[in-house]
């Protein structure tokens, strides 16, 4: 949502600092573009402190919440009762973001699309904050060969089985 924010003319810290759970309802929330701007103002240190407290908060409403993100096991939620990386090969990763923004009419093309993928990627890992990668204690589930149902499935047996141990 700090990403979208920011064609809203806000700094990246303006865009974090002023985030609210009414931004993670905008339409734009998961383009191209935004997925994009998210990953270049997310190696901000100064953003990604901004956002931990809203993050953490989220996180711990009453209900509960999923969150999804590069960092969410590792700094947001380190104590998290479930911890999934979910992951899939670069080409079938890009395959279903292509199609997803394709259905949202954007003009992109798969190779584009893989290659912002693998940009971001990179960018994301080697940053010095809150890098990308799955948490030690975290259950990887590589979704390349699986359809919607059988990832889903899989995730909520191991949400099942951590709510038995407790």
């Amino acid at each position: 949502a700090t990403g979208a924010k920011t064609f809203d003319g806000l700094t990246p810290l303006e865009a974090a600092e002023s985030l609210t759970t009414a931004d993670l309802e905008r339409d734009d929330l998961r383009s191209g573009d935004a997925g994009q701007a998210a990953s270049r103002v997310a190696a901000l240190p100064e953003v990604r402190s901004a956002l931990v407290d809203f993050q953490q908060a989220f996180a711990r409403r009453e209900g509960g919440a999923v969150l999804d993100g590069r960092d969410i096991g590792t700094v947001i939620c380190p104590d998290a009762e479930v911890k999934l990386y979910i992951t899939a090969s670069d080409e079938v990763r890009a395959q279903r973001r292509y199609a997803e923004l394709v259905a949202k009419g954007e003009n992109v093309t798969e190779e584009e699309v893989l290659a912002d993928l693998r940009e971001r990627d990179e960018r994301d890992s080697a940053r010095a904050t809150a890098p990308l990668k799955p948490a030690e204690d975290a259950t990887v589930i590589d979704t390349s060969e699986m359809s919607i149902d059988e990832a889903v499935g899989k995730v909520i047996a191991l949400i099942e089985a951590a709510q038995q141990a407790q």
